[in-house]
């Protein structure tokens, strides 16, 4: 999940410092017109609701599995809600994962490449220089969708307080799963799942700006809440974007635990110590 830092601005339920490898190979440049219209249309359609449709069935799935432990005795009551919130969101993010990238490979033999994922290659320094300047950008479009969606969705609750999972902390090591949870797992997960996957094979079949719009969209629909489907939507485009100017993921990670970071601090830590 991605963090919204504050009720009014618009999201709820792996870096190494070394450089480009020399041997990496460059990523290719997508090609959608070598397949039919017909084609293009429906892997279009078909990868955003088989990746929304992974997402849902890895957390009906825990649901199931939660359920199942209570009835036969296990005292999951006894475990604290922190500890709960960071091993279910950790096993549901890689239940989706398996779900969508692995389900496809095992059944039809469907595999999706490092070059689709946008992990080709290790982190580069480059990779830092895009962090601030895509920082600058998303500040600049969030705000821009907010204004408009304010003067035109007047029915959206921009007040609405974004669901972390996490709520009633008051130990150390609370605050800590916490962040391991929503600022290093939930980054790492979501890009993988739609900067990588679902962005990584629509680019195979439809023009930039429709990827990035269905992954956008599709980004947005996930979080559950209007004010945060907003803020997050135009996060991921410029998630989107920074994948393709630095041909990797790694940017659109940063960028997303420095975002998540960032509201993490103004919706757990500023109101203790302010």
């Amino acid at each position: 999940m991605s963090l919204s830092s504050s009720n009014t601005t618009p999201e709820a339920v792996v870096v190494s410092a070394s450089s480009v490898t020399p041997n990496a190979a460059p990523t290719p440049t997508p090609n959608p017109s070598k397949y039919s219209l017909k084609h293009r249309i429906l892997m279009c359609l078909a990868l955003p609701v088989w990746a929304f449709l992974g997402f849902m069935l890895a957390q009906a799935l825990i649901i199931v599995l939660v359920e199942v432990l209570q009835k036969i005795g296990v005292p999951l009551d006894q475990i604290g809600d922190s500890v709960f919130q960071t091993i279910a969101g950790a096993v549901i993010y890689t239940l989706t994962l398996f779900i969508v990238i692995g389900v496809p490979w095992l059944v039809k033999k469907a595999r999706t490449t490092k070059e689709e994922l946008g992990m080709q290659r290790l982190p580069s320094l480059m990779d830092f220089v895009w962090v601030p300047a895509g920082a600058v950008v998303y500040l600049v479009l969030t705000a821009v969708v907010t204004a408009l969606a304010m003067s035109f969705l007047t029915f959206v609750d921009y007040d609405q307080v974004q669901d972390t999972g996490f709520t009633n902390m008051g130990a150390q090591s609370e605050y800590i799963l916490a962040f391991i949870m929503l600022v290093v797992i939930a980054p790492i997960a979501e890009e993988l799942l739609f900067r990588g996957y679902l962005f990584g094979k629509l680019r195979k079949y439809a023009p930039l700006w429709i990827s990035i719009l269905i992954t956008s969209v599709l980004f947005g629909i996930v979080h559950l809440a209007w004010n945060v489907g907003l803020d997050v939507f135009a996060l991921s485009i410029v998630l989107c974007l920074l994948r393709v100017v630095s041909g990797s993921l790694w940017p659109s990670i940063m960028l997303h635990m420095l975002k998540n970071s960032v509201a993490f601090y103004f919706l757990f830590i500023s109101p203790i110590t302010g």
